[in-house]
């Protein structure tokens, strides 16, 4: 019993580790040892499928966790991406509804995604970009 004891006050979890990825290998121990003394001896419980279901929660978190990682990581890319557009001329439509087209002064971001303020204060959100001229290009195509 002191074993259990000693294991389980060592444990600390990180700040930003959450749910069964926080788990350490010492928590996964003081799991297993607790199961086991917590078993009827007349019907054993089946370690193996503690440690199955154990490892399949573990499983699932880590996918959690990663699915989280890379929509941060694809976030930062659509605002590289919208800040690639600054000087450029787009065409849209705005936050109001209407049909735009102007030069791009800057980028903000919200909780839709990237966001492009426009030379004539208007503001149209990333996915709503339809066509991007480059000035330098479009500037003697009369457009």
């Amino acid at each position: 019993m002191s074993t259990i004891d000693a294991l389980g006050s060592s444990v600390t979890a990180p700040a930003q580790a959450s749910g069964f990825s926080a788990m350490t290998s010492e928590d996964f121990t003081k799991i297993i040892f607790t199961e086991l003394g917590r078993q009827d001896p007349l019907q054993p419980s089946d370690s193996n499928q503690l440690l199955e279901q154990i490892s399949m929660i573990r499983s699932i978190q880590s996918d959690i966790d990663l699915t989280d990682k890379i929509k941060g990581i694809a976030t930062q890319n659509e605002f590289a991406a919208a800040a690639g557009l600054i000087g450029k001329r787009i065409s849209g439509v705005s936050e109001g509804g209407l049909r735009v087209e102007d030069k791009v002064l800057a980028v903000s971001r919200s909780s839709a995604g990237p966001v492009l303020s426009l030379a004539t204060g208007d503001r149209v959100a990333m996915s709503n970009v339809d066509q991007i001229v480059d000035l330098a290009a479009g500037e003697g195509s009369g457009g």
